[in-house]
């Protein structure tokens, strides 16, 4: 019986002790949105910033990271075909890659027998959609990195109009007075400043993804074009 009574004793006390973590993760938390709700109603436009850029910065990071996948073998591939006079097997390899080079590289091979500067075209035409179609909404992280500051500047200005019109209120200057007004300033500024921050990091972690993509898609073009231009070809 006094087994069974120390195990129940010694699981409640376990129980304790991991409720006890929790709980205060829970009151921080909550402590966390309580004084982030003291700066405002410009805390809500703030948030919205906030989670608009998150979700396009995750959106447009799996995008891009799925489009910069290349399949090694690809160039070889349509070189072997292409050198051996299976335009229709190379065009075949390009459709089943379903990358921004290989759609690139389907339509220069489309158009194999025109002016090599017709390829060319054809192929930078095609680039330029494919970059165009990565660039998507990464400039609205830029503008968000923009206005964000701004939004809490805003809110520093209502802060000191809150805090004037309390002093005017109770006619004198005390803690209690400008308490408000300070806390709407203060976590205003650094909530926007925060935002503006770290959207205009995601936003150059973004552009230099497409910049790496697009030194590599215009390589491989190069090659491609190369390939072409040989006499045997």
């Amino acid at each position: 019986m006094s087994l069974i009574q120390d195990t129940a004793l010694a699981l409640d006390s376990l129980a304790g002790a991991v409720q006890q973590p929790i709980q205060m993760a829970t009151q921080e938390d909550t402590n966390l949105i309580q004084l982030l709700m003291k700066g405002g109603w410009i805390m809500w436009p703030i948030a919205f910033l906030f989670f608009l850029g998150l979700v396009i910065f995750i959106e447009r990071y799996i995008t891009i990271r799925k489009a910069s996948r290349f399949d090694n073998g690809l160039m070889a591939q349509i070189k072997s075909n292409v050198m051996s006079g299976k335009l229709d097997a190379a065009v075949a390899v390009c459709r089943s890659s379903h990358t921004p080079l290989s759609r690139m590289l389907q339509k220069g091979l489309l158009r194999v027998g025109r002016p090599i500067k017709d390829i060319e075209g054809a192929i930078e035409n095609v680039g330029k959609i494919e970059v165009s179609k990565l660039e998507k909404n990464i400039n609205i992280l830029g503008i968000i990195a923009g206005i964000a500051p701004m939004m809490g500047f805003v809110g520093t200005i209502f802060g000191v109009i809150q805090i004037f019109r309390d002093v005017e209120a109770v006619g004198g200057i005390d803690i209690g007075s400008v308490s408000g007004g300070l806390y709407v300033k203060m976590i205003s500024s650094a909530s926007g400043l925060t935002v503006g921050i770290l959207a205009y990091i995601g936003y150059h972690i973004l552009n230099m993804m497409v910049e790496r993509l697009i030194l590599r898609m215009e390589t491989d073009a190069v090659e491609f074009i190369d390939l072409l231009d040989e006499p045997g070809a």
